[in-house]
């Protein structure tokens, strides 16, 4: 069990926290927990920043689902999908570059679909 854990980044969507004893870098994201060594943090960041975003989502405009940016697991009926802001907010957390997580956010920020009555 880790008890040395150190918050590298964090923000709106989860946080990047590092284990100095067992060396594991400990990924939350919405409801994804991921855990890597130094070599697979590395690979995984190698692979997040080479998705062809404007592929998938010019592939994918007419689906009815926004998320539309896969990621590929080895498990082959497992694929974690995310729009653009999550994937945005991924990279932020891999690559350590998040924001402060209570700095307010602009309207243009909010992703929120208005049901009126």
């Amino acid at each position: 069990m880790c008890h040395n854990i150190m918050t590298l980044t964090k923000n709106n969507h989860g946080q990047l926290a590092h284990c100095s004893n067992c060396r594991i870098y400990q990924l939350h994201f919405n409801n994804i927990y991921l855990e890597f060594n130094q070599r697979e943090l590395v690979a995984f960041q190698k692979f997040v920043i080479e998705i062809d975003t404007e592929y998938w989502n010019a592939c994918c405009s007419r689906a009815f689902d926004k998320r539309k940016i896969p990621i590929q697991t080895s498990q082959q009926n497992l694929v974690l999908m995310f729009d653009q802001q999550e994937l945005s907010a991924l990279k932020d957390l891999i690559f350590q570059n998040a924001s402060k997580p209570y700095i307010p956010i602009s309207v243009s920020e909010i992703d929120y679909t208005t049901i009126l009555n």
